[in-house]
């Protein structure tokens, strides 16, 4: 069963007297002016927890240091400060010897560039992390031929690398993260190198793997639409700091700032939102028709739009027991799809302006 990731305050500095530079950065020193003086703070106080068969995406533009920050949890990078915790081991106080079984056994990485061995075919690929391990050879084999099937690799098993297209490579590699059977995934731009419709079919077999292997994962991208569509909660960085944690939701409709914002404007936001985001919930009085057509808090933003046009009422919204949680007036939902983030809401249409007597203003 997968275990909690914890990090806590996490620094990474590098150039000359890293430790000074972590307590100035307490003290409020600017990350600009540690540079200025040969200092490169990387990653800075950076927190937060993944919880079990959960997909954690850390985001941000190139030299945000979300890639530093994976590193570290793995202990290929030391932290300048900080912990790490993993199935509540604290990885940043452990031998070394016992750090390299960890990675061996407990963590699998999937890099963006496959790093497959040409001279290796796709199973050997697959079992190498298992033959570190030192498991025997009949079992690995076994192990990769089981992991290659998940990632729809049956059949390619004795080909080589270089007969593979880009996104079969992706696969392998996956295939060799799983093969270990580690509980924590860490996966650096793993599909960025990848077209984007091979990009895509990556993304829904990560979608779809994870319903039934429900491993811990850490993401890295830089590419939003990414992470709101595979993240169940996701992490914002720049310049080495987490500016905001939130669910895709979370971060499109309440962005901690402006830099947060400027990510989501070109946001397809009918494909992240749902009811439940979206909805009023400060009921005037039981006036709501649900009679007609509802819908529940999980229902997707596209398929409220249509019934939203098939009722000539707000569309209310129930939970699992059939109560009236909110209403979704339709100037509501031309709110949310605006350009700009403060107007969600506030758009009226004229068939809703008697909405009004069903809900207040969110």
């Amino acid at each position: 069963m997968s275990a909690r990731l914890e990090a806590e305050n996490l620094y990474k500095v590098f150039g000359r007297k890293p430790d000074q530079a972590v307590e100035r950065l307490r003290q409020g020193t600017d990350r600009k002016e540690l540079h200025a003086g040969g200092t490169t703070a990387a990653v800075i106080d950076a927190s937060f927890t993944v919880e079990p068969g959960e997909i954690f995406v850390v985001m941000g533009l190139s030299g945000s240091g979300k890639s530093t920050l994976l590193r570290m949890l793995n202990g290929l990078l030391e932290p300048t400060a900080g912990h790490v915790r993993f199935g509540g081991e604290d990885l940043t106080e452990i031998s070394g010897r016992r750090l390299r079984e960890v990675r061996s056994r407990k963590i699998s990485m999937v890099f963006q560039h496959f790093a497959l061995f040409p001279h290796r075919s796709v199973r050997d690929n697959a079992a190498y992390g298992l033959e570190v391990q030192g498991v025997p050879r009949a079992e690995r084999e076994r192990r990769a031929d089981e992991a290659l099937a998940l990632c729809g690799l049956a059949g390619w098993e004795k080909s080589w690398p270089d007969e593979l297209s880009g996104g079969m490579q992706q696969r392998v590699g996956l295939a060799r993260a799983l093969a270990t059977d580690a509980d924590l995934l860490l996966m650096d731009e793993s599909f960025s190198a990848l077209d984007p419709l091979i990009r895509r079919d990556m993304q829904d077999q990560l979608i779809e793997l994870q319903k039934t292997l429900k491993k811990t994962i850490v993401f890295i991208t830089h590419d939003l639409n990414e992470a709101m569509r595979l993240g169940d909660r996701i992490a914002v960085m720049r310049d080495g700091r987490i500016v905001q944690t939130g669910t895709a939701q979370d971060i499109l409709i309440r962005p901690a700032n402006e830099y947060v914002a400027s990510f989501t404007q070109d946001v397809d936001r009918s494909r992240v939102l749902t009811a439940g985001a979206v909805m009023e919930t400060e009921l005037r009085g039981d006036e709501a028709d649900c009679a007609c057509e509802t819908a529940t808090p999980a229902t997707p933003f596209t398929e409220l739009c249509a019934i939203s046009t098939r009722v000539p009422h707000p569309v209310a919204v129930l939970d699992g027991d059939g109560d009236l949680v909110g209403v979704v007036p339709s100037r509501r939902l031309i709110g949310f799809l605006g350009d700009e983030q403060g107007e969600a809401g506030t758009c009226e249409s004229p068939r809703d302006k008697g909405g009004e007597k069903v809900m207040s203003r969110a």
